[in-house]
């Protein structure tokens, strides 16, 4: 099989853009380097596979041996579990980083069962946000002694939800408008933390992260009904800590570009203050629309192609929502049915065409 750079050069000999003794240096130094050590797809989904049948493993033998031992016993095997997952990371670390990275995770993952265990044996007071931010606290202090991007990851997802458990806890599930609120300027923040095709692995992480939880959050913030406020005093720490936090990461992850996510922060609170105010839901339907088509031209203007799909695939949703809530409804089932082909056909086929036409902009750019 030829080289992934054979084919541009044979099209910029036929061109005439390099002249034949050129290209042949070019093929004589590309054969000439070293081969590149990195790791193919395959070797990272057995190693994602093999952490996750240990670990599940190592969970189900301890689960059925649980009842039999004492609390002085089961301390020991946690610590014991927690342990080894450690110090075969660090005993792989100069022959095989990654299987060294993938066991420190693991052994951070166990770390959460081992804290909630811990609690459940010595009949700790019952406050599981303060094991979580335990949880993340170690970590971070993971990240920051081996560098690995997976521990900032679930640095990442850990200090939110110890912060909206938090919250939860304090009020029962009420008042939850800046915890929403929160979370979807948390995963506008992640989703653009990506900068360029070479970025390292942590940004590409949080920018997976910021994808999968951009719609949903949205959506929760959409329909919620959040009729009912805090104390004023726990409402401006909830809403300043909810906007707040997520605004400084960006402005470390992104510099000045962060003004951008600034904009995302009001078009947040602009949704949830349309939320408020209850009645005509037409209103929240252009707003959402409205940060859909502003998604998709903030990935033209960074160059990001992710952005632009999500913004198509939330206007999609945005249509589909209120033609099933707004419109369906108030047809006759063949009517409905037929209006619902022709929006699948012909929205399908114009957004389709508006997305290739955006992607193709993305990349006369980059």
């Amino acid at each position: 099989m030829s080289a992934d750079w054979e084919a541009p050069l044979r099209r910029w000999i036929a061109a005439g853009l390099l002249e034949a003794q050129a290209a042949e240096r070019i093929r004589n130094w590309e054969r000439g380097r070293a081969p590149s050590q990195g790791l193919r797809w395959p070797v990272w989904v057995a190693l994602v596979f093999g952490v996750i049948l240990v670990g599940a493993g190592v969970l189900l033998f301890v689960s059925a041996h649980w009842d039999e031992l004492s609390p002085g016993r089961r301390l020991t095997l946690v610590l014991l579990i927690l342990a080894s997952f450690h110090a075969a990371g660090a005993a792989t670390a100069e022959r095989f980083a990654a299987l060294a990275m993938a066991l420190h995770t693991v052994g951070t993952l166990a770390l959460g069962a081992a804290i909630a265990l811990t609690g459940q044996m010595f009949e700790l007071q019952e406050h599981w946000p303060m094991a979580v931010l335990m949880w993340a606290v170690c970590a971070a202090l993971a990240w920051w002694i081996l560098g690995h991007w997976t521990q900032a990851v679930l640095a990442a997802v850990l200090f939110p939800y110890w912060l909206v458990g938090e919250w939860a806890l304090r009020y029962q599930d009420n008042y939850l408008a800046p915890v929403s609120a929160g979370i979807c300027a948390l995963s506008v923040t992640y989703l653009t933390a990506r900068r360029a095709s070479r970025d390292a692995p942590l940004r590409k992480a949080l920018a997976w992260l910021g994808g999968v939880a951009l719609i949903p959050a949205a959506a929760v913030l959409a329909a919620g009904r959040f009729t009912r406020s805090a104390p004023l005093a726990s409402e401006a720490i909830g809403w300043t800590i909810g906007l707040g936090a997520p605004l400084a990461i960006a402005l470390w992850l992104r510099g000045r570009d962060a003004v951008w996510n600034v904009g995302a922060v009001v078009w947040i609170v602009g949704l949830a203050a349309l939320n408020r105010s209850g009645g005509n839901t037409l209103p929240i339907y252009l707003w959402c629309a409205l940060g859909a088509a502003a998604l998709a031209v903030w990935g033209i203007r960074e160059g990001r192609s992710e952005r632009v799909n999500l913004g198509i695939a939330g206007f999609a949703i945005v249509v589909l929502t209120f033609y099933f809530s707004s419109v369906m409804d108030k047809l006759g089932r063949s009517v409905s049915l037929m209006g619902l082909g022709l929006l699948f056909l012909g929205g399908g086929w114009l957004l389709e065409k508006t997305r290739r036409r955006l992607i193709a902009q993305v990349r006369a750019g980059a």
